[in-house]
C-alpha cells in the first residue's frame, strides 16, 4: 500500500476537476494554519485569515457542492450524509473561532478540513464517477466552468 507521499495522484474527470482545484486551495490553508501554529504566530492573525478565507473561498465552496451535488445522490446515501455532515462540521468550527483561539481550535479546524477533503477525493468524487450518469456529469461540469470563486490575496503572509 502506497505511503501518504507516494500516492499517485488522482485522475479527476475533467467535469469534478474544478471543485478538486478548489480542494487543493483548500490544502493550502491546512497548510498555512499548521504553519502559523508552528511558528508560534498570534492566533488572531491566523484566526482573521480563516475567516477571510472562509467568506471568499471555502463557504462558497461548500455551498456549490451542495446546490450541484446533493441532488445527484439519494438523500440516503450514506457518502453524501458524510459530505454534509463534515461541511456542517467546518462551518461550526469556523464560526466558533475567535481572534483569541486556541492553538488547538486552529489545528483541530486544519485536521478537519484535511480530513474532509481527501474523503471528498477519495471517496465521495470516485464514487459520483463511477455512478452517475454521462449526462449528471456533464451538467455538473458546465455549472462548475460557469462559476467563479474569488480569487482576492490575504496582506498578511504570517505563514511564510
Amino acid at each position: 500500500m502506497p505511503t501518504e507521499q507516494h500516492r499517485k495522484p488522482i485522475k479527476r474527470s475533467p467535469e469534478l476537476a474544478p471543485l478538486s482545484r478548489q480542494h487543493h486551495d483548500g490544502l493550502l490553508l491546512v497548510f498555512k494554519i499548521k504553519q502559523g501554529v508552528r511558528k508560534s504566530i498570534e492566533t488572531g492573525r491566523i484566526s482573521r485569515y480563516v475567516h477571510w478565507y472562509w467568506l471568499e473561498h471555502l463557504a462558497p465552496h461548500f455551498e456549490l457542492e451542495e446546490s450541484l451535488l446533493t441532488p445527484l445522490l439519494p438523500a440516503s446515501n450514506i457518502l453524501l450524509q458524510q459530505m454534509q455532515r463534515e461541511h456542517a462540521l467546518i462551518r461550526k468550527q469556523v464560526s466558533d473561532l475567535k481572534e483569541s483561539a486556541e492553538p488547538r481550535q486552529l489545528l483541530d479546524l486544519a485536521k478537519a478540513l484535511d480530513d474532509h477533503i481527501r474523503f471528498e477525493e477519495r471517496e465521495l468524487f470516485p464514487y459520483m464517477e463511477a455512478t452517475l450518469s454521462r449526462e449528471n456529469l456533464e451538467k455538473t461540469g458546465e455549472a462548475l466552468s460557469d462559476t467563479k470563486i474569488a480569487t482576492g490575496t490575504w496582506a498578511d503572509p504570517f505563514w511564510i
